[in-house]
């Protein structure tokens, strides 16, 4: 194996060159574990900070010693779904307050003290790219299983009235804020908790339609009735539901990172969940995710 300078450094040579184009980022997938020749290692770059993520090791003696040579705020975690490790403190100055990392020319709160999960998903970066273009000032967007509102800031950027909807009120508060990073009034738009298909047939109910709509869910999860869902099982009435609040001309993102499910699979899911035809097409990941193509997006019509 080349040095573990040499690998990181070709990493970064082609991420300048794969997201030469995209307006004032400074949060990307530095590392991509084996489709950069380090297997079982992820490095995400925020703001110049670091975090390492291994799978089934501990940090290789090579990395470390490069992160503590770089000068830079250097934290590390492990990928465990059951543990869902915190990020410890690896070299360079500490972080004790969130931070603001840019992508697209748009701001988001980074925490390493949060958890597991430090703010933003960088997997879908062209997604919500995507969706900031297809949105024309006055459209309306749903955002479902919405976390810390991202996919909301990308359409309210675009002029849209946004509609973030989570089960945790802490992360609808980090949305908010996310919401004031950019100069956008949160006032003018639209802030749900609770679970997302009691949500979805309420707004059919009451006739509610949007002009896009994200679904994004967690591969598994348990609502407060105590109901479980599971991607590889129940993505398609998840669908259906959001379709009956979709408009005529509407898009709909679906996406799912569960690993299980084969582009095939997802798609037969998608269109279980379909009353009435539909087009798909599917979306490919960020040039700076090079190792396993783990994220199915489809965009709905």
């Amino acid at each position: 194996m080349p040095p573990m300078h040499d690998l990181v450094h070709a990493a970064r040579s082609r991420r300048e060159e794969a997201l030469a184009g995209l307006p004032a980022t400074d949060a990307f997938r530095l590392v991509d574990g084996a489709g950069d020749g380090l297997p079982d290692i992820e490095i995400d770059e925020f703001a110049g900070n670091w975090l390492v993520s291994t799978r089934d090791r501990a940090v290789p003696a090579a990395l470390a010693e490069l992160a503590r040579d770089s000068g830079r705020s250097v934290y590390a975690k492990r990928l465990d779904q059951q543990v869902r490790e915190s990020p410890r403190h690896l070299a360079g100055p500490s972080i004790d307050a969130p931070f603001l990392a840019r992508e697209c020319g748009l701001n988001f709160e980074i925490s390493f003290q949060a958890g597991y999960s430090q703010g933003i998903f960088l997997d879908q970066r062209d997604n919500r790219r995507q969706l900031r273009e297809l949105l024309a000032p006055g459209s309306t967007l749903l955002n479902t299983f919405a976390y810390t509102g991202a996919f909301s800031i990308a359409a309210a950027a675009a002029g849209a009235t946004t509609t973030t909807l989570d089960l945790s009120q802490p992360y609808l508060d980090w949305a908010r804020r996310n919401f004031a990073h950019n100069q956008l009034d949160a006032s003018e738009h639209h802030f749900c908790k609770g679970d997302t298909f009691h949500w979805l047939r309420r707004f059919a109910r009451q006739g509610r339609r949007f002009d896009a709509i994200v679904l994004d869910p967690p591969t598994f999860s348990r609502a407060g009735d105590g109901s479980v869902f599971r991607v590889e099982k129940d993505y398609g009435r998840l669908v259906g539901l959001a379709l009956d609040c979709l408009a005529d001309d509407g898009v709909l993102l679906a996406s799912t990172n569960c690993r299980k499910l084969t582009l095939a699979d997802f798609i037969d899911q998608v269109r279980s969940g379909a009353p009435r035809a539909v087009e798909i097409t599917a979306a490919e990941m960020p040039p700076d995710f090079t190792g396993e193509a783990y994220l199915k997006s489809l965009w709905i019509r």
